[in-house]
């Protein structure tokens, strides 16, 4: 799913290692103090995706080792909850679609991988937004969620974006895919608070689940989109993958210069979530005539 944008590197955990030594220790103050270590070393500017899909399943199991024992540490809830979904999307999800063709039962097998990352994601967002608001599923289907902070937010995003995805990887199962409506109420529930929050994420997110719904509004997906990258200020080239796959389907000479538009501002901004759409801009790119 081309909509998860990884603001957020799941590999920047150097800066944490000598803390594990300390977390033997056991003591809670310890443990608050890896904690913030750990939600505070999410950024990163690495640009080498191989040595991030290394890094990614350490720092991963560390944190969410470290959550359990601070189950009410907002910030850790998002690094983990966001550092899943984005391993699940750049390194699972999209092996599967590149095994695919010479390779069918092995993409099935990355495919119900993902769905189970996705579904772990989902889980620990779920369970940090539970925290400060215990009823929140409730209110979301009744459309009636509170005032989110900063934190809610961001949690409110990334279990949009895991529920989606998801979703989109269990068409097989009504009982799933009904839930596809809360998963874009939850977006449009951050989107209605901070349209720009994560410098256009949720707006390119609502862009492609409006797309792909059934008698989906492509105006108001395009209006998304151009929301998106205004508020990215043209830095982010996973919002021009995601506007390909969303709405250039039906015209391959927009499909290809959105892409192109992708690689471009890869190139000029280098760091790991536009390396990670670098590779998928390119990889559709040549497989275009595959869907055309």
């Amino acid at each position: 799913m081309s909509t998860l944008s990884l603001r957020r590197g799941p590999v920047s955990w150097c800066g944490g290692v000598v803390l594990i030594l300390a977390s033997a220790l056991g003591g809670c103050s310890t443990q608050a103090l890896l904690a913030d270590a750990l939600a505070q070393n999410q950024q990163t500017d690495e640009d080498d995706v191989g040595l991030a899909r290394e890094a990614s399943a350490f720092y991963l199991k560390l944190s969410e080792s470290v959550l359990r024992e601070q189950p009410g540490h907002a910030r850790l809830g998002v690094a983990v909850a966001s550092g899943f979904a984005q391993y699940a999307y750049a390194f699972v999800a999209f092996e599967a679609e590149r095994r695919e063709a010479q390779d069918p039962k092995g993409a099935q097998a990355e495919r119900m991988r993902a769905t189970r990352l996705f579904a772990r994601a989902e889980g620990h967002a779920r369970r940090a937004l539970a925290t400060p608001i215990p009823d929140w599923e409730a209110r979301l289907r009744e459309d009636r969620m509170p005032s989110l902070s900063p934190e809610q937010r961001a949690l409110g995003y990334w279990l949009a974006a895991a529920w989606a995805a998801r979703i989109s990887l269990s068409k097989d199962q009504p009982e799933v895919v009904a839930d596809w409506p809360l998963a874009q109420r939850l977006a449009l529930w951050v989107w209605r608070q901070q349209p720009d929050w994560g410098e256009g994420d949720v707006a390119a997110l609502l862009g492609s689940l409006e797309a792909s719904l059934p008698g989906g509004q492509l105006a108001k997906a395009q209006a998304y989109f151009a929301q998106a990258q205004q508020a990215s200020g043209g830095r982010k080239a996973g919002i021009w993958v995601a506007q390909a796959e969303a709405l250039g389907l039906q015209d391959r000479g927009q499909w290809e210069a959105w892409l192109r538009q992708a690689l471009q501002v890869a190139d000029r901004h280098r760091n790991l979530a536009n390396a990670v759409m670098r590779e998928r801009a390119q990889w559709l790119l040549d497989t275009a005539d595959d869907r055309f």
